[in-house]
């Protein structure tokens, strides 16, 4: 389950436009950042996408990328143009189809490297969709199925996109907007496929085209209710309402790290239904998941910073800078499912893992420590305005040092707390479990 939102620069404090993402999946489901360079290829070539092959274009666009390690699709990324797509897992009361095929996230990779602007990445995902429709295992580890939702943006203009099977119904945004783990358009629209609202007729889901309320036709009861999507989606949307004209990245960083919506969750061990848009995952059926990467695009009058973790937990991670036009340094080696000492996200999810131990009082020991790099880094962003893309590289790869610089620190500090909080039995099992499967000691 993920939060997504977008806020163009008309609601914000200094004219900057927004995207903001939290990709939740599994607690071993590593995800990494690439950057994709832009690519030619011969006519007729085949592309191998996560299940099927599809027919490749002639080019591609440069793409960073934050994706689950075992696909080929990623869960949010950007373009050399400034397109930025997130997607969202939706639940509708047509079944997602589970046969191999294209996925949400293959969809957002295709319209990422096929699509110079906002409008024209909607328009890839929807031509694409009407073809081959989605469907395939969304999780590595359990069977996942899911229709998807999508915010897309270029800075200058913004849409969400919501599907059904081969449907779709796509709305442009005025000022800002939120999506989450539910369908929320409802009876307004800018786009829509031609079935989708006969279907809808056809199954007694609404009356005619003048009742049509997507959101309430399509979505599943069940899904829906404990996915807890739409109690997020409002939050975010009444937290962007009450700041608006004083949107900044602070915000934007206050949102994926909240707990605010249950603030209980300050005990990750004491609820098993509760979400937030800073998930940590508990054991059951219901709140299986954590925010596993974060990702910020930050549109600027002097060029695009996007904001990344490539690690868990948005909470207990540090918002690094990447300008895609001077690329990514080598951050160590692609993750999978298993401990690797020398990978970032495992590196991090060593620290993540020890705080869960004790979250309310080990949580609170790392926040000044990560504040005080951010506020180095955003200095030092601040002061490359006019830098050229070799001075901009070496500032990202010494960013992504700085923070794994500290790990050591970090976890002996956090050793050296006396524990304050005792975790319920089923979860610390829970975790204990985890960690075996990952061969990872904490």
């Amino acid at each position: 389950m993920c939060d997504t939102c977008v806020v163009l620069s008309n609601a914000t404090r200094h004219g900057e436009a927004f995207f903001a993402k939290n990709s939740d999946r599994e607690p071993n489901e590593a995800q990494y950042l690439t950057v994709i360079p832009a690519q030619d290829y011969q006519a007729g070539e085949k592309l191998r996408c996560t299940y099927i092959e599809i027919p490749q274009v002639n080019h591609t666009y440069q793409v960073l990328l934050s994706k689950p390690y075992w696909m080929w699709g990623a869960e949010m990324g950007a373009n050399e143009y400034g397109v930025v797509i997130g997607n969202e897992a939706i639940f509708t009361k047509v079944p997602a189809k589970k046969e191999p095929g294209l996925t949400g996230m293959d969809y957002l990779r295709l319209a990422l490297e096929r699509s110079g602007t906002a409008l024209e990445a909607l328009k890839t995902i929807t031509s694409l969709l009407e073809q081959y429709g989605q469907s395939g295992n969304c999780s590595a580890e359990h069977g996942l199925y899911y229709h998807n939702s999508f915010l897309i943006t270029d800075g200058k203009e913004a849409y969400v996109l919501e599907t059904v099977d081969k449907m779709w119904i796509a709305k442009k945004i005025n000022d800002f907007y939120a999506i989450s783990n539910a369908p929320s358009i409802t009876t307004e629209w800018d786009m829509v496929s031609d079935d989708l609202i006969a279907f809808a007729c056809e199954h007694k889901w609404c009356q005619n085209t003048s009742s049509f309320n997507f959101a309430q036709a399509y979505s599943d009861f069940l899904f829906t209710k404990f996915s807890q999507g739409c109690e997020r989606r409002c939050y975010v949307m009444d937290l962007l309402e009450v700041h608006r004209d004083k949107i900044d990245l602070s915000l934007m960083k206050q949102i994926l790290r909240s707990h605010q919506l249950h603030p209980q969750d300050s005990y990750p061990d004491r609820t098993l239904t509760a979400w937030n848009v800073c998930m940590h995952a508990a054991p059951g059926p219901i709140r299986n998941s954590q925010s596993v990467a974060s990702l910020i695009t930050q549109y600027r009058k002097d060029g695009i910073i996007h904001w990344t973790t490539g690690t868990s937990a948005p909470c207990l991670s540090v918002f690094k800078p990447v300008w895609l036009s001077s690329g990514l340094p080598d951050i160590g080696p692609q993750p999978d499912h298993h401990f690797d000492e020398n990978c970032l996200w495992w590196q991090h999810e060593r620290v993540h893992r020890s705080v869960l131990r004790d979250f309310p009082t080990r949580h609170m020991l790392l926040e000044p420590a990560i504040a005080d790099l951010e506020k180095q880094f955003q200095k030092m962003v601040d002061d490359l305005k006019t830098s050229d893309e070799q001075s901009r590289f070496k500032f990202t790869k010494s960013a992504f040092a700085m923070e794994k610089e500290q790990y050591s620190n970090w976890l002996s500090l956090l050793e050296q707390t006396p524990h304050q909080h005792r975790n319920a039995f089923y979860y610390n099992k829970y975790w204990q479990n985890n960690n075996r499967k990952a061969g990872i000691t904490v």
